[in-house]
């Protein structure tokens, strides 16, 4: 028996205003080649199905799209659970109907048999504990309670959860859990949102209990295994980057192999291809035109940062054409100037028109030098512009 772990597919997400639909379209058409060619009979994703609680209509159309010809086309099993991300209730409002297609979806859960389901159905090979992201904000509330009590008061609920977990399953199978949540150990990138290090969202590897095959873990974006535990626990990680400082590791979806006496014998990483390369450009202008002139940028986004000795008017957009004539999209140019000097403290009595006050400030921040005429024109027409609108 085969089983892929996958999870913070987020699609909908969007980076610096550009959609990610496509990308996410070639992932999912990725994922569906990849059960077919390994026969994968269940497929698990560990929450943040969607990058928002209401995603777009093309976001929700490209989900159900990818559900149907995983009911049409295949014989595959699918758990779905919601992350921090997900709106629980949306995502598992046609859960009903969803069992049809022999896809199970748990938002939301207060009782843990709730979330156990026996695979195959009529032969049960494996046991999954589809446990959805679960909020510290929803326990009862305790009057004076630290930070410190309330994250072991969550760690000890999430513990009780998964050893009931546990205890609604047949004991002669294999028991997988999954879990949208922060493991002490894991590696984050700037890209997760809403994670607490040290705080009531971080339980330990020890909260896990024993008899366990397999921990399939969602929340953190890198592909990673959490040590000290006797049995794998893994986060799949996000299968594009979401962000530019994702692009320093390979994305990964993991293959879980069970063997003929229903034993784990087998877990191991599958890349996931790039379907559009996100790139960073550092160093000052010449050098950033002549790696937009002498590189190939087609059908690539990139970030710009640029480092300057002093303002430059129309520097962003000219870049930005240099590398869109070679076929590359330039979706953010971060300008790195010298040590900003303190300035003048100007009372009120001697304030100056915008114009001059501009000036000196120019001034003041670079070597005594005014704002050349382009710029001080740009700053006119600004003026110019706020006070039409009063």
């Amino acid at each position: 028996m085969k089983i892929i772990h996958t999870a913070d597919w987020h699609i909908g997400q969007r980076l610096h205003e550009r959609s990610r639909l496509d990308e996410h379209q070639q992932f999912l058409d990725w994922l569906l080649e990849t059960i077919q060619k390994y026969n994968v009979e269940l497929l698990l994703v560990s929450g943040d199905i969607f990058d928002t609680a209401l995603p777009s209509a093309e976001a929700t159309n490209l989900y159900y799209r990818f559900l149907y010809r995983l009911f049409n086309e295949t014989h595959t099993y699918t758990v779905i659970t919601a992350g921090n991300h997900d709106s629980a209730r949306h995502l598992e409002a046609p859960r009903e109907f969803l069992k049809m297609g022999r896809i199970h979806v748990v938002g939301l859960a207060s009782e843990a048999a709730e979330c156990v389901f026996p695979f195959p159905p009529d032969n049960p090979r494996v046991g999954v504990a589809a446990v959805p992201y679960l909020s510290e904000t929803e326990l009862p509330h305790v009057s004076y309670e630290t930070e410190i009590e309330k994250s072991e008061r969550y760690r000890e609920r999430l513990k009780s959860f998964y050893a009931d977990c546990v205890a609604s399953m047949p004991t002669e199978i294999p028991k997988i859990l999954m879990g949208h949540l922060f493991v002490q150990g894991g590696t984050i990138t700037d890209s997760e949102r809403n994670i607490q290090i040290g705080g009531a969202t971080a339980i330990h590897v020890s909260d896990f209990p024993d008899g366990v095959s397999y921990v399939a873990l969602g929340h953190l974006h890198r592909p990673q295994a959490i040590s000290g535990s006797s049995y794998p626990i893994r986060y799949s990680g996000s299968p594009i980057p979401l962000r530019f400082n994702e692009t320093g590791y390979e994305k990964k979806v993991y293959l879980l192999e069970l063997s003929d006496d229903d034993m784990l014998v087998q877990d191991e990483g599958i890349g996931v291809p790039t379907f559009r390369e996100l790139c960073t450009i550092e160093g000052d202008e010449e050098t950033i035109l002549w790696e937009a002139e002498t590189g190939l940028w087609s059908g690539k986004y990139i970030q710009v940062k640029l480092k300057l000795d002093k303002p430059k008017v129309g520097v962003n957009d000219e870049i930005r054409q240099a590398f869109t004539e070679r076929g590359g999209e330039v979706l953010s140019v971060e300008v790195e100037l010298p040590g900003v000097k303190q300035g003048p403290v100007i009372p009120v009595e001697k304030m100056k028109q915008p114009e001059e006050i501009f000036e000196q400030f120019h001034r003041s921040n670079f070597d005594g030098e005014p704002p050349d005429e382009t710029l001080a024109q740009t700053f006119n027409e600004l003026v110019q512009m706020v006070e039409e609108t009063e």
